[in-house]
Parts: C-alpha cells; structure tokens; sequence
C-alpha cells in the first residue's frame, strides 16, 4: 500500500509543487509505485487473479503514459526513466 506521505513526496519530486497531481511524469511515478507495491503482494497471494487484472491495467496505463511522454519531450522521458529505473 503506498501511503499518503509517499504520495506527496512523489508528488512534489517529480511535479515540482505538491497541488501538480495530473502532470505526465507524476502519473507515472504514482502508477511505478503502486506496480511495485503490487508485485510483493503477489509473492504472498500467487493466486489473487483479479488483482493480477488489476496489475495488468496499470501497467498498460503507464506505457501508454510513457509512450505520449516520449512523442511529446524526449528529454524528460529519459530523465524519467534512469530516476525511476525502467528499461533495464
């Protein structure tokens, strides 16, 4: 579960002031988190099927994110993903 103080301090890292919720690179802080979050719950509940759903979704949302981000500014996009460490 991420938590709320985890939240804000994603918030104002990547967003720059704490009421900037809905810019593209915070989107895909918030949704990495909550992906990781929800891969240690799935090592305990193997068989939790309709979180599994749950997981595929977002990950799909933060491609289609990543993919508008990269068309859009090329340079934040690769900031962003050596900062969250995505594309190993």
């Amino acid at each position: 579960m991420v938590t709320k103080e985890t939240k804000q301090e994603l918030i104002t890292k990547f967003g720059g002031d704490e009421k900037n919720t809905g810019s593209t690179e915070v989107q895909i802080a918030l949704l990495t988190a909550r992906i990781n979050d929800l891969q240690r719950h799935f090592k305990e509940n193997p068989k939790d099927h309709a979180s599994n759903r749950g997981l595929l979704k977002m990950v799909g949302q933060r491609r289609r994110l990543l993919k508008y981000l990269r068309n859009t500014d090329i340079e934040k996009y690769r900031a962003l993903i050596a900062e969250l460490g995505l594309r190993k």
